[in-house]
């Protein structure tokens, strides 16, 4: 169902939001009664406060138990700074509209973590004026939708007079939490610096666990998603979704001395200065009902929160309050892909090299093979299409990598100048089809602006017209972009496995990152981290570079910790021979699509227990990226379905360096205890 809820015959009035007093305030409960969110107006500016409910146990049998509010966000401001009017203050109530019951969502997702979404929410809107209103002029609504442990909210300009577009040149909606808190966040780094001038891609070091106050490393905030712990109330996920073409990305401020955090728009050097740091929006039409008149939005911002990581983990927010914007040309499908580059770097993107990797794939079963950058000049276009011949006569369907620029950057790999605008993407595209391409791997973007989202959404939307899926790397955080674009696959935008071969200070923290992206990164999106090192030296040789720090079974358990419908794996062709056998038929089977995903217990950047199922197999991991031993008793019956007989463990031994399998039993408590020892992990399946 898309959420337009203006002006329909389903609204009523709320009477406790009524203009006639000087502070006016409203709550909104979600389904369950559990989440709550209170919007207010006084004083001519609109703020919000959130946070969710216990329930306390009954002072008489029979009698209703009472409930507690846990305040999870403290009074927040809202409104929008715009070139017609600044609707963040002198604010008056025009409209208050609660929706007519629970707005219940059902939908299919491909490509998430879990693959069919039932939810509901509460709904609710204000409909704002300004004293800039000229003519009957722009009127703004803030639309909140209320979950079970999410809230999402967003504004729509609404037409008047002869005004019917605007540019939004800032936000003040902001996100005050409690001064103790602490957070596990990212931070935006300054425009075009990095190699060859490619930032920001975030790809830079999380704080971990810090207080909210702290300084970020270069004085422009912090990038979607973040997570902040409020000690014994709990935990809460800030980010955000639905970014089209019709905005721009934003991300977070610093945070104030009163923890405050607002959102920030993208800095003018990003795109190479290029294309404004605001965003040009048409208007909604009062006339219209909401349904038919889909202009004048801007993204939502998304809230997650509850006293677990439970609802961090498993939220499905960022595809609840979105909408496919076009539909699938064909019937996509997850790819597991070989990728020589990882390890075997730029000198493996020769003809004869990308041979043994499509013959890797092919051995095990795997359905792709990334040729990575460097083909343009080093294979040519001739030997692309023998590839491609050869890929299909192994059942392997080839991958390829390109380069976006069309001028945001200096990256100088080829393909350089293919994918930049439509009429040469199409070419390009139509090229990729006739050969049986299944998907493109487009690097090197330029930030956040409003003229890159459009490189983006283009980009997309032609690659479908030709049945090729996208994976985005050197990039945005995607949002919502998994319904939104039902060819996209996967994007990095985090700091990810490459760094394994280049800095061996990044292959000591590896479980600690690992740990960490279930949380954080990898819980609102797609996340193509490319991973899974079953070699012991980040090299093609075998006695050459970086040395990896984890167990073999904490390789393999990053599959199922990881989550992309299209996984780079950084297997090479020793591994058939080198690993135990059982790795191999470990990876052979791995999916890469999953239908459900639960957390069971964890700590960001210690330790995470969760679980995945793709159709009627279950795999639960448990990942130990602490510095000691921790012994674990988990209960695997909690997920419904999950064997009590002949289940399969892999380990890595008492000592942490002796892989292996076996099959065991459950207690009569329907449990099983296990040690990990420090970087290893447990994979129960």
């Amino acid at each position: 169902m898309k959420h337009s809820f203006l002006f329909l015959a389903v609204f009523v009035l709320a009477a406790i939001f009524s203009p006639s007093t000087s502070a006016q305030t409203t709550r909104v409960l979600s389904p369950d009664g559990l989440t709550y969110l209170d919007v207010k107006l006084a004083d001519g500016r609109l703020s919000y406060s959130a946070g969710y409910r216990t329930v306390l146990k009954a002072k008489k049998k029979g009698a209703k138990a009472d409930t507690l509010d846990v305040p999870m966000l403290l009074d927040s401001p809202l409104g929008v700074y715009t070139n017609v009017a600044d609707f963040s203050k002198d604010l008056t109530l025009v409209e208050a509209i609660h929706h007519d019951g629970t707005i219940k969502h059902s939908y299919h997702l491909r490509q998430g973590k879990q693959s069919e979404i039932n939810s509901e929410e509460n709904g609710f809107a204000v409909v704002l004026s300004t004293p800039q209103r000229r003519n009957g002029g722009v009127l703004m609504t803030v639309q909140f939708s209320v979950f079970n442990n999410n809230i999402a909210y967003r504004y729509r300009f609404l037409q008047g007079g002869e005004t019917g577009s605007i540019v939004i040149t800032g936000e003040a909606s902001g996100f005050r939490l409690p001064t103790d808190a602490t957070a596990f966040i990212c931070p935006q780094s300054d425009p075009m610096i990095g190699w060859k001038r490619t930032k920001p891609s975030y790809e830079e070091g999380y704080i971990w666990d810090e207080p909210i106050t702290t300084r970020s490393n270069y004085g422009h905030g912090w990038t979607f998603p973040c997570l902040f712990h409020e000690g014994d109330k709990g935990w809460l996920l800030i980010s955000e979704t639905g970014v089209n073409s019709n905005y721009c990305g934003s991300h977070l401020s610093d945070a104030t001395p009163d923890g405050l955090f607002t959102i920030a728009f993208p800095m003018e050097g990003e795109n190479n200065g290029f294309g404004s740091t605001g965003a040009q929006i048409g208007l909604g039409n009062c006339k219209t009902n909401g349904y038919d008149d889909v202009t004048g939005y801007t993204p939502w911002r998304t809230i997650t929160l509850g006293s677990t990581l439970k609802p961090i983990v498993e939220t499905t927010i960022a595809w609840d309050v979105v909408e496919p914007l076009y539909e699938p040309s064909i019937d996509y499908q997850g790819s597991r892909n070989t990728w020589s580059w990882i390890i075997w770097q730029d000198a493996s993107i020769n003809y004869d090299d990308q041979v043994k990797f499509i013959d890797l794939a092919a051995a095990l079963g795997w359905e792709g093979c990334l040729i990575d950058g460097g083909w343009y000049e080093h294979i040519g276009r001739e030997g692309m299409e023998k590839l491609f011949a050869y890929c299909k006569q192994k059942g392997v369907r080839p991958w390829v990598w390109y380069n976006s620029n069309g001028g945001w950057n200096d990256a100088p790999q080829c393909a350089r100048q293919a994918m930049h605008n439509s009429i040469v993407r199409k070419q390009e595209m139509k090229w990729l089809q006739k050969h049986g391409v299944a998907g493109i791997k487009v690097d090197f973007f330029a930030g956040d602006k409003q003229e890159t989202m459009r490189v983006y959404e283009g980009l997309l939307s032609d690659a479908n017209d030709y049945g090729i899926q996208v994976i985005c790397h050197g990039c945005t955080l995607p949002r919502g972009w998994e319904r939104m674009y039902p060819n996209y696959c996967s994007s990095e935008a985090v700091l990810a496995s490459e760094n394994l071969y280049f800095s061996q200070g990044f292959c000591d923290m590896e479980a600690r990152h690992a740990c960490l992206h279930p949380f954080v990164r990898n819980t609102v999106a797609s996340m193509e981290y490319g991973g899974t090192v079953l070699q012991k030296r980040l090299h093609k040789e075998p006695e050459k570079g970086n040395t990896r720090r984890t167990s073999d079974v904490f390789e393999l358990a990053t599959t199922i910790a990881f989550q992309s419908s299209g996984q780079n794996f950084a297997l090479t062709p020793r591994n058939l021979t080198e690993q135990p056998q059982f790795e191999i038929d470990f990876m052979k089977q791995v999916p890469t699509t999953w239908d459900e995903t639960r957390f069971i217990d964890g700590y960001p950047g210690k330790y995470i227990i969760m679980a995945r199922r793709h159709a009627d197999r279950w795999y639960l991991i448990a990942m130990n990226a602490e510095s000691d031993a921790k012994t674990l008793t988990i209960n695997p019956t909690v997920l419904d379905g999950f064997p009590v007989e002949g289940i399969t463990l892999l380990t890595d031994g008492s000592d942490g360096q002796s892989p292996q399998q076996s099959t065991v039993k459950l207690d009569k408590k329907q449990r099983i205890t296990l040690t990990i020892q420090p970087q290893c992990a447990a994979i129960l399946y």
